[in-house]
């Protein structure tokens, strides 16, 4: 990447007066004027509006807070934020320069600092550890997870179907995921439990430390009992790698596993559904949409993905970019969500257009996006087979996000339904 002043782009700010340097001096992380607070229960409430207000007043380099007096900077720029996912030798994705600066109570500290895995290094130790990861994940056979999903949705939708409402975000989405992430890693109920309630402690930066303790003791546990058994899971393929991680880095590498299936996965679930059953293009009531569940899922992952502001790097030095000079070893988040919904890129109909960066990009792109969709359609459409005539219960605007700086999530979905009778698995 050059460190010359790019081109102007229509995300750059207004022009500058002749004779004066279009540059900013300084830096979003060294401004002294407010950042945008992306931790508020505001924000949450209504992102889209925040970035529309981001990008007016400073174009596709945006400082925001991610907690309380911990900058960061926020890319909403979709070209420029593809030159930094696909640039990790200028943006590398080790927070170990940057995070003795945020103080040891900081609520977002457990979500970003270093770990020995793929997310958090670069180089030769993102190689091994990524490679040990993927091949982790590529074993999951995806025909058998098919049944897998089934085997789990219809005994969860069988709880509530006689019932005639339900919250489809405690009662469906997140039990499913959790436990189909539990036999992909090879995981008990009871450890698998432990480390979703700690996930969301991290995830909602809510008693963090606590959360990551939590999460740990249980992998620990798992490791040992998957290198003393081996199975056909992840843990176990994890485990006996050539790469021969320790337990650290099992630890790790199943922390990201994770990280990236439950908050994201369940989110993707709600979220889809709450546009299928409030959007007449999919049947508003879900019969007689014209678009497809595969269609919706795209337009999710454009407009509201659940992983709304990620892919974190830390520039090694200080580097121009987009007529800003971004500071060395602080970081610098891509918002996902921004970005997509770029004016520069945005315009027209986008019905299978799957150029979206909710997958992140780069050497760092998400390995299981196959995983992903397979899980998260099929719990979708089972739901809807079984359940066709869901309605919200409340007005959509009554519903609560849940605050974050990382996701895009639902407190809950409540929707009712036609009484329906339990399904029979078959």
């Amino acid at each position: 990447m050059s460190l010359s002043t790019p081109q102007s782009s229509a995300s750059t700010p207004r022009s500058a007066a002749p004779g004066v340097c279009p540059v900013q001096h300084g830096s979003p992380v060294d401004s002294d004027g407010p950042r945008a607070p992306l931790h508020t229960p505001e924000f949450a409430a209504d992102p889209h509006h925040a970035y529309r207000e981001m990008r007016r007043q400073h174009g596709s380099m945006v400082p925001i807070e991610l907690a309380p007096d911990v900058p960061a900077t926020l890319v909403l720029g979709y070209q420029t934020a593809l030159r930094i996912l696909n640039d990790p030798e200028h943006f590398p994705a080790d927070p170990r320069a940057w995070q003795d600066s945020v103080p040891a109570d900081s609520p977002i500290k457990p979500m970003m600092e270093w770990y020995p895995n793929a997310l958090r290094n670069s180089g030769v130790a993102h190689a091994r550890y990524r490679n040990a990861y993927t091949a982790a994940i590529d074993g999951i056979d995806l025909h058998a997870l098919h049944s897998t999903v089934e085997k789990i949705a219809v005994p969860l939708i069988n709880t509530f179907c006689e019932t005639g409402s339900a919250d489809l975000v405690t009662q469906y989405a997140f039990p499913l995921v959790f436990e189909v992430l539990n036999q992909m890693v090879g995981c008990s109920t009871e450890l698998g439990q432990r480390v979703a309630t700690g996930m969301a402690m991290l995830f909602d930066t809510v008693e963090a430390a606590r959360g990551m303790e939590m999460l740990s003791a249980a992998l620990l546990e798992l490791i040992a009992l998957r290198r003393a058994e081996p199975g056909d899971d992840v843990t176990s393929r994890l485990a006996h790698h050539p790469a021969n991680l320790d337990d650290t880095e099992m630890l790790s590498q199943l922390i990201s596993f994770y990280g990236a299936g439950i908050e994201p996965q369940q989110n993707l679930i709600a979220n889809t559904l709450l546009l299928m059953v409030t959007d007449e293009r999919f049947g508003g009531n879900v019969l007689g949409g014209s678009l497809s569940t595969r269609d919706a899922l795209d337009e999710v992952l454009f407009n509201d993905p659940p992983m709304a502001n990620f892919c974190t790097s830390y520039p090694r030095q200080p580097i121009l970019i987009d007529n800003t000079w971004l500071p060395a070893h602080q970081p610098v988040l891509i918002s996902l969500s921004g970005c997509n919904n770029d004016p520069a890129i945005r315009g027209g109909d986008r019905t299978g257009n799957r150029s979206h960066l909710a997958w992140g990009g780069g050497p760092h792109a998400c390995p299981a996006k196959s995983v992903a969709y397979l899980v998260v359609q099929d719990a979708i459409d089972q739901l809807l087979d079984a359940l066709p005539e869901m309605e919200l219960a409340v007005p959509a605007g009554e519903l609560v996000w849940r605050p974050g700086p990382f996701h895009r999530a639902m407190a809950a979905l409540p929707v009712v339904f036609t009484s329906s009778p339990p399904m029979n698995l078959v």
